[in-house]
Formats: C-alpha cells, sequence, structure tokens
C-alpha cells in the first residue's frame, strides 16, 4: 500500500498525542491479542489498527456491518450535586433545555462545547449525559479532560462537586448498521432515540450484573451506540460483544478507521478542526450553541462574531485528481491566492477519492474550485458542503 493510499495518517498528526509514559486502556490485553498497531493519543496507547485487514476492512466493516471501537481514551466527568445541571448550562454552550423528554425510560445526551470565556475558542467539544438535574455526566476528550475539569472546579459552586473519572470507566463503541442486532443478542436496549441513554443492569452469562449506560450515539455517521461501563466490567462486555456478533462477523477497529469514518461525515476533531484558536462559529457548529441563553462561556465573543462574520469558515474538499490533503496543506484559489489551510485530510475509503476538511476565507463558497499545495504539487478539489457520505446515524 503505497502512502498516498493509507486513510487515517491525519491521525497520527492530530495534535491529541502527548509524550511521557502512556497510560492503558482496561482491554488493553485484549488489542495486543488482536495484533493492534498501538498509538500514542491523548496520553493513552490506544489501537490505530489491527493486524488482518487494517484501515480500510475495518471502515467497510462499519459502513456494511458492525466495528467495535475501544474509546476508554475518552474523559470522564461527574457534576453533582444541587442545581449541577442549571450550573452545567450556564458554563457549556448548548441549552440542556433541548433535551427530552424520552420514550422507553432513555434520557437525553447533548454535543456541546467548553470554550474561553474571552476568545470563543473551544477547549474542548464533549457529550452531556444529563441523568437529572442534580447528576450530570460529561464526556470529554482525553487529551483535554483534566482541563475541562479544572475550569468547572473553579467556577462550581458550593452545593456542586466536580470529579475527574478518567480511569473510572471505560467506553465501547459498536457502530454500524446492524449494531442494533448485535446489543439485542446479548439483552441490552437498542430502541430509544438518537441522542438518548439508559442507564441499565446486564448480566452477562455466569456473572455478576453489571451497571451499562446504552447511549445511541457514536462519531462514525452509522447507527451505533457508546457503552460507559466501570473499567473492572470492560473485559466481560467486550468478549460478550465479539461472542455474539460472530455470525455478523463483527470486527474490532480502531482509531484509524475512526478518524476517516468521521471525516467523510466531516464530523470535527478537537485539535485540528476545532481549538482554543477556532471558535464554533467558525467550524460551522454554532447548531449546537444556545444562542438564546442568558449565560455560558464565551457568549458575547461569539455573539460579536457571530454579527460580524467569522473571518473564515470550515467547509469541505473532494479531491478532482489523485492528490491526498493532510493537515496544514495551504489552499489556493483559482488564481494563485492563499485563501484557507486543510485542517484534517485523508483518503475516503467509501468515495475512494481524497477528502478534506479546510479553514477558508468567506469569499470562497460551495461549488468553487481550489487547488492544495499537495507536497509540492496543486491538488484540484471542490468545494462542498459535508457530508461526504450519507450515513445512517438517525436511522
Amino acid at each position: 500500500m503505497t502512502h498516498v493510499e493509507e486513510p487515517g495518517d491525519s491521525l497520527r498528526d492530530s495534535g491529541e498525542n502527548s509524550g511521557g509514559d502512556l497510560l492503558q486502556s482496561p482491554l488493553h490485553d485484549r488489542h495486543l491479542a488482536l495484533g493492534a498497531k498501538l498509538g500514542a493519543f491523548g496520553g493513552w496507547a490506544m489501537p490505530l489498527e489491527y493486524a488482518g485487514g487494517g484501515v480500510l476492512a475495518e471502515h467497510a466493516a462499519v459502513r456494511e456491518q458492525v466495528g467495535i471501537f475501544d474509546v476508554s481514551h475518552l474523559g470522564k466527568a461527574s457534576v453533582r450535586g444541587p442545581g449541577a445541571a442549571a450550573f452545567v448550562n450556564a458554563t457549556l454552550t448548548n441549552d440542556l433545555a433541548r433535551i427530552g423528554p424520552y420514550m422507553n425510560s432513555a434520557r437525553g445526551a447533548q454535543y456541546t462545547m467548553c470554550c474561553d470565556e474571552s476568545s470563543g475558542g473551544v477547549i474542548d467539544d464533549l457529550i452531556v449525559y444529563l441523568r437529572a438535574e442534580d447528576d450530570v455526566f460529561l464526556v470529554p476528550n482525553a487529551a483535554n479532560n483534566a482541563e475541562v475539569v479544572r475550569r468547572l472546579s473553579a467556577a462550581a459552586p458550593h452545593s456542586v462537586e466536580v470529579r475527574n473519572l478518567h480511569r473510572d470507566f471505560a467506553v465501547i463503541a459498536v457502530q454500524g448498521p446492524r449494531s442494533g442486532d448485535v446489543l439485542k443478542a446479548i439483552g441490552l436496549p437498542t430502541e430509544h432515540p438518537y441522542m438518548s441513554f439508559i442507564d441499565t443492569s446486564w448480566t452477562p452469562p455466569a456473572g455478576a450484573p453489571i451497571n451499562v449506560t446504552v447511549s445511541r450515539s457514536g462519531y462514525t455517521g452509522e447507527r451505533g451506540y457508546e457503552l460507559v461501563i466501570a473499567s473492572a466490567d470492560a473485559t466481560t462486555v467486550w468478549d460478550r460483544l465479539f461472542e455474539a456478533g460472530a455470525d455478523l462477523k463483527v470486527r474490532a477497529c480502531g482509531l484509524g478507521a475512526r478518524d476517516t469514518l468521521r471525516t467523510e461525515m466531516g464530523y470535527p476533531l478537537h485539535g485540528q478542526d476545532l481549538s482554543i484558536d477556532i471558535t464554533p462559529n467558525q467550524a460551522r457548529v454554532g447548531w449546537a450553541v444556545g444562542w438564546d441563553k442568558p449565560k455560558f462561556w464565551g457568549r458575547e465573543a461569539l455573539v460579536a462574531e457571530r454579527a460580524a462574520g467569522p473571518r473564515r469558515i470550515l467547509r469541505g474538499l473532494e479531491s478532482l485528481d489523485r492528490g491526498i490533503p493532510r493537515p496544514h496543506m495551504v489552499v489556493r484559489s483559482a488564481g494563485g491566492d492563499v485563501v484557507g489551510e486543510v485542517t484534517s485530510g485523508t483518503f475516503s475509503p467509501t468515495r475512494r477519492i481524497g477528502i478534506a476538511l479546510a479553514l477558508l476565507d468567506p469569499s470562497i463558497g460551495v461549488g468553487d474550485e481550489v487547488n492544495v499545495d499537495v507536497r509540492g504539487k496543486p491538488c484540484a478539489m471542490r468545494v462542498i458542503k459535508p457530508p461526504f457520505v450519507k450515513g445512517s446515524h438517525v436511522a
């Protein structure tokens, strides 16, 4: 396989990597047994891909059947006590009032952002699980978990406790059109709506009951679920999923495939498409901002930027030739002027072309043709509005 055909390369340069001693997932031994190629991500040693197929096969499994990811490196934190939900709503961007109620005893999960108070830049994007008015569970990105917890702890009223639970829980993502069949086979709930969750007690064969949070969410664009369990129970759940999914040929998938899948959907990755220097307005995720809320971190700066118009906009690019864009490559207009920079870029296993997300000058619109400087050679690309493929996530 040539370098130009190797999807997921941008993950290795994502800005999420950190040096020093790497933490290990509770499923680390399972990854070694499956021949995983490990890499540093957010301070953790996580599987990038597995032996027996690699990124292309893992990507296809999720688009066509079922793929199972260990994403235990993701952060975890709790905000609890009287007024916890109101406190979170006054700090993070999205509006918790938009959540629920839902059917089948489900409660609401929500994509949101933690922004810098003065600049409006994105410190992190995360998922909020609203269990009750006094009980909120957060899933930040791995590299930003400690900073999100620090900022929330510093601002919390005396009645609210913020706890860092990063290593207490594992997260297993079951993703793909047949993901519900795998969960049903082991007796977990599947019929709750997209972006909702159910806390349930699940009893494995010949074992004691295990508490599992089953969230209808994911980062692939396909129908899927994210299971939050105590770290000590991770191997039990992982093994049972693979046993039950054997007939569907479920495949273990690494972060390389997760990166190509999310890029095809146009989902931003913090450290590349979102950062302290990139605001929600610039990244076109203003839909995750509760603009009518009287208060959240960064509100004044973001409202002003929204009114004036952001100085750059995140757009999609699809290759018109054989070039594969990568992060930080320069984007030029047809006339040769520099008009932006690639933030995420990869080979699309589904489309079989190069695709990218790029921050562009607002004068560059959907349908325009631009050139990306791919190792000194101009690569012709068309500006589009993501996604690059149609997923099944809300099915």
